[in-house]
């Protein structure tokens, strides 16, 4: 069963944040720069929001959409869940599940040391379910 230092291991540990003063825009152009689909929010090392794509979505399908220049501190979501480095990709799966999320910050020792997001737990799941199909298939051709 993988963890989440196994996908780390394979995704890297960079992690993308901005602080909760950053605006709406600039998030957006750091989302877009780096292809990624949620930022974390972070001040004075603490973890303290997410900000993501769907955010953004659910803001501007208000009947009055909020400027762009408004800070994060404003609009990101505070509650945010967490994983550990040794939480199996099945919990995180339950968990992405469970609360309708798509990005979990990974925190070990306090410290914002990656994300994961619900494309890296698929991959995981994908890669561990075709080496059990290999190594099914070795067996039951006596090649094992």
């Amino acid at each position: 069963m993988a963890t989440v230092a196994d996908l780390l291991k394979q995704k890297g540990k960079k992690v993308f944040s901005v602080s909760s003063q950053t605006s709406i825009h600039n998030a957006l152009i750091i989302l877009a720069d780096h292809n990624v689909g949620a930022l974390p929010i972070v001040d004075d090392n603490n973890l303290v929001g997410i900000f993501s794509e769907r955010d953004l979505a659910r803001l501007q399908a208000k009947p009055k959409p909020t400027s762009l220049d408004t800070p994060l501190e404003k609009v990101m979501t505070k509650k945010v869940y967490t994983i550990t480095p040794a939480t199996k990709t099945e919990e995180c799966m339950q968990m992405m599940t469970d609360k309708h999320i798509r990005h979990l910050p990974v925190i070990d020792d306090e410290k914002l040391i990656g994300i994961i997001s619900i494309g890296d737990v698929l991959k995981a799941v994908i890669n561990t379910q075709q080496d059990f199909i290999k190594r099914l298939q070795e067996y039951i051709s006596g090649s094992w």
